[in-house]
């Protein structure tokens, strides 16, 4: 049985993790297939890179580790990588491995939420690892928004049905 806290902690963090997808979605619907693999300088990502490198962290980080299974990511090949995929194929990409994260964070016990491993050289219990996934997750997709933006010179609308200015109670 889970604890309440074990509870509240996955259902918030799947919460905040799964904005993330919608938002690029956002995103590619307002960009060229060309604009989507541009860089803004040599020392950026294009979105597509973004979306490999979010795909690459993401499996290596919630689904392989949390999962119990094989890290098989090649983390040179999500920023050598200049084409070849259109904008639907990263959609899907992005949408499948965020589902496949969910699906390992909603598994997770709590012996795995607790539990120490090594992840990418980095010591992380399961509690950090999802912190650590969902934070960069929201990092990138933050690049993204803001390279959109850029591009077409657009509000992407994220909070468009919000009244952001509601005080606390």
């Amino acid at each position: 049985m889970k604890s309440i806290f074990h509870q509240e902690f996955i259902e918030q963090s799947i919460k905040h993790f799964a904005e993330n997808p919608p938002r690029i979605e956002n995103c590619l619907n307002r960009l060229s297939e060309a604009q989507v693999w541009q860089k803004p300088n040599s020392q950026t990502n294009s979105i597509a890179n973004l979306i490999l490198h979010l795909c690459g962290n993401i499996t290596q980080y919630a689904v392989a580790s949390l999962s119990n299974q094989p890290d098989q990511r090649q983390r040179d090949l999500e920023f050598s990588t200049t084409g070849g995929l259109p904008k639907k194929e990263l959609l899907l990409k992005i949408q499948s491995t965020a589902e496949l994260a969910i699906h390992a964070m909603r598994n997770c016990s709590e012996e795995e939420l607790i539990r120490r491993r090594l992840v990418q050289g980095f010591e992380y219990s399961g509690i950090g690892i999802i912190i650590h996934v969902t934070e960069h997750f929201s990092y990138h997709t933050g690049q993204i928004a803001f390279w959109t933006k850029y591009l077409v010179e657009q509000d992407l609308g994220f909070y468009a049905d919000l009244d952001l200015n509601i005080k606390n109670e």
